[in-house]
């Protein structure tokens, strides 16, 4: 089983993930921010992973910290559960519709850290998360977890709908890149080494 745990204490956050990538039974997300709660239940579904997070973050201020807290270690933990990466796929990506939203991530478990990302959100707030926040996530995780990472929305009005399009498709395009391919002698990359 590829499984992990971390733990991650500020003075603006206490974070605590466990991940496997193996087994889809438990997800448990609770971070204080509703709307990022449900998203990263969306990641965990179609990712096809277990998944627990648990954060207390100052809130009181804004989610800002609680948000791209969980999304270090969320990428810390999910380094770690990857291992030497052997056999896996490697690469991923993912179209994903949300009613009128449509949503792309492209995603490489490289070892080089780097986000692009291209979209634009109409409402500032959902709840009480900053829909600015989706970027600094996501941005946050690819540079802990080693991966290269490409988000799009295609097109669309509703920023529930949009955000959840990139969710979702964060949570498809990983799983096809972290599933373990018997056809993959060794790591997939002819350098030999992912990092």
């Amino acid at each position: 089983m590829r499984t992990a745990s971390k733990q991650r204490k500020t003075n603006e956050t206490e974070v605590n993930v466990d991940c496997n990538l193996d087994e889809a039974t438990v997800v448990s997300v609770s971070t204080g921010v509703g709307f990022f709660d449900h998203m990263l239940e969306l990641f965990a579904r179609h990712g096809r992973i277990g998944l627990k997070v648990e954060a207390d973050g100052d809130l009181h201020i804004d989610s800002h910290h609680t948000v791209e807290d969980v999304g270090i270690v969320l990428g810390q933990t999910i380094r770690t559960a990857l291992g030497d990466k052997q056999k896996i796929n490697r690469y991923g990506h993912a179209y994903v519709p949300m009613d009128e939203s449509l949503g792309f991530v492209a995603i490489d478990i490289s070892g080089r850290p780097f986000l692009v990302f291209d979209a634009a959100f109409s409402a500032p707030n959902l709840g009480n998360f900053d829909t600015e926040l989706v970027r600094e996530f996501l941005q946050a995780f690819a540079f802990q977890a080693g991966i290269t990472l490409h988000a799009k929305v295609i097109h669309g009005s509703n920023t529930h709908h949009k955000i959840e399009a990139i969710f979702k498709a964060l949570g498809r395009a990983f799983a096809e890149a972290v599933a373990i391919n018997p056809q993959i002698d060794g790591v997939n990359s002819t350098k030999g080494l992912i990092e």
